[in-house]
């Protein structure tokens, strides 16, 4: 049975219980990073990101928010080291991106937030499709990047200015021939957990790879996206 689910006081987050009882799980996402409390594992490996940019299909908008997709057949996007073990390609990236630049990202460092938080989701292959992956306790592999304000980003405009093909849910068009490794900061530092989605079905199957260093929008970039890209937050 499927529920609907929002952000709205009917639907929000303080309800997803009702319809997804895991909400109260050991492992819920998004989460607090205290820098001073985290600790140094020396075992960990870099990340390893190979991106194929004619992979990139077509940009959705879900209802919620929008995202980019990926043909993910082939082992020709992946991701790879770090925390994880074996290949996780990648499925699709989207945004959560607030109403004022003093909110948007989901996880926080130190109780701060940032206007938004980039999100680029892949799937361990050692299982049969991404819809069998994210039921597994190692199955999402999500990178996580923040976004601050500063200077103007030429590298996202292109996603931006395709927004305005799909403004209302389900709008769906072709976005071909984009790298989303540009879309990562020159530090692949990261902060690692064992956490969730952050939206419903709020599964308990995510590894977080929650990138150190922001990436920069300009105030020009962040005013112009569109009313219905207002995320509201968990």
């Amino acid at each position: 049975m499927s529920h609907s689910w929002g952000y709205g006081p009917s639907d929000g987050p303080e309800k997803w219980c009702d319809g997804f009882p895991v909400a109260n799980g050991p492992r819920q996402s998004p989460i607090d990073i205290i820098p001073g409390q985290t600790s140094y594992d020396s075992t960990l490996k870099p990340l390893k990101l190979n991106y194929d940019p004619s992979n990139s299909t077509d940009i959705l908008n879900n209802g919620h928010s929008f995202q980019v997709g990926f043909v993910d057949d082939v082992d020709s996007s992946t991701l790879t080291g770090g925390p994880i073990t074996g290949i996780y390609r990648l499925k699709q990236f989207h945004f959560h991106w607030g109403a004022s630049d003093d909110r948007g990202s989901e996880h926080t460092v130190n109780g701060i937030k940032f206007p938004c938080e980039l999100h680029l989701v892949h799937w361990n292959t050692k299982y049969p499709s991404f819809g069998e992956a994210a039921s597994e306790p190692d199955g999402l592999a999500v990178v996580g990047v923040f976004l601050k304000i500063g200077a103007a980003n030429p590298r996202l405009q292109k996603v931006l200015d395709a927004l305005g093909a799909i403004k209302s849910k389900g709008k769906q068009t072709t976005f071909s021939n984009f790298d989303a490794k540009t879309l990562l900061p020159c530090s692949l530092d990261y902060w690692t957990y064992d956490g969730s989605l952050t939206t419903p079905p709020l599964l308990e199957s995510v590894t977080w790879i929650v990138l150190k260093e922001p990436i920069s929008v300009s105030p020009t970039q962040d005013n112009a996206r569109p009313t219905w890209f207002t995320t509201r937050l968990r």
